[in-house]
């Protein structure tokens, strides 16, 4: 089976390096080739479009950054909807919007093209162990044909319902980290205005009830000045965008969730910080 994926930023080229590793051919686009490099060094094939991909492909991945340019990679021109026929199954793994993955669906639908909407979280770690958390909405009957290929870049992968309900619970995911981000934050502020030891403190709290994901994985990299993106603050303002705009349209407020997605949006774009990873959030209480 040949696996065709689009997209090889941080996510992305972890998630084709396992495929390869478990024997799939690979064939691969990027909107710059030059960010593809390393995993055509590891073997994946470089197509020039989505529109071949899907064309070379049994089964496409797709892992982007915005909306908008998931629209373009399946609607496009030379998308995957120009390339896909019956026998092609569209996955899309970026974080987006419930609706779009919806139409990307009854698109689907009319074409006779099976897809599914297949977010993950992990960040960079989970994407390198294969040890992601993948959240699935679709079509049981196509969930249990891919779910092999996703068992090679994830430990938990579920399907929660039709069209869009991965993306939704993708959402609860962040809604989720946007408290634990900034609680970590506020505590490493705290303990550090308090004069702690502040690797002692990290250590100590996550053997308590206060553990978390955020904190076993970004505290260390705030206490060595490490900035660099696991998953980027520009990306995850955009989650949280997201999300509060399906609690406003299901008629729910969500208080904590704006305030983290004020405190985001200060960083992304008062501070120009948006391409540091999610734990530079700190640098703001600092400035």
């Amino acid at each position: 089976m040949t696996i065709g994926f689009i997209g090889t930023g941080v996510m992305g080229s972890s998630m084709i390096n396992n495929l390869l590793k478990a024997g799939y051919e690979v064939n691969v686009f990027n909107r710059t080739k030059a960010h593809a490099q390393s995993v055509i060094d590891n073997g994946a094939k470089w197509l020039d479009t989505p529109e071949q991909i899907a064309q070379s492909s049994d089964v496409v991945i797709t892992i982007a950054g915005f909306p908008d340019d998931v629209k373009e990679i399946y609607f496009g021109d030379n998308g995957l909807f120009k390339g896909a026929d019956s026998d092609t199954i569209l996955i899309d793994s970026t974080t987006s919007t419930p609706k779009l993955d919806e139409e990307i669906f009854a698109e689907g639908q009319k074409k006779g093209i099976e897809t599914l909407d297949a977010p993950v979280s992990g960040g960079d770690v989970g994407a390198k162990k294969g040890t992601l958390t993948i959240m699935v909405g679709g079509n049981q009957a196509t969930f249990h044909k891919v779910k092999p290929i996703l068992d090679t870049m994830g430990s938990q992968v579920k399907l929660f319902g039709g069209a869009g309900k991965g993306q939704h619970t993708k959402m609860a995911n962040q809604i989720m980290i946007a408290g634990t981000m900034t609680g970590m934050v506020e505590m490493y502020e705290y303990g550090k205005a308090a004069g702690l030891d502040l690797a002692s403190m990290m250590d100590t709290v996550s053997s308590g009830s206060a553990d978390n994901w955020s904190l076993d994985n970004y505290g260390p990299r705030v206490l060595k000045g490490d900035f660099k993106p696991g998953f980027s603050a520009k990306h995850f303002l955009k989650d949280l965008r997201i999300a509060l705009q399906g609690a406003e349209e299901m008629h729910i407020d969500l208080p904590a969730t704006k305030l983290a997605k004020q405190l985001y949006d200060k960083m992304v774009n008062d501070y120009q910080l948006g391409n540091d990873g999610t734990q530079g959030l700190v640098k703001i209480y600092e400035k």
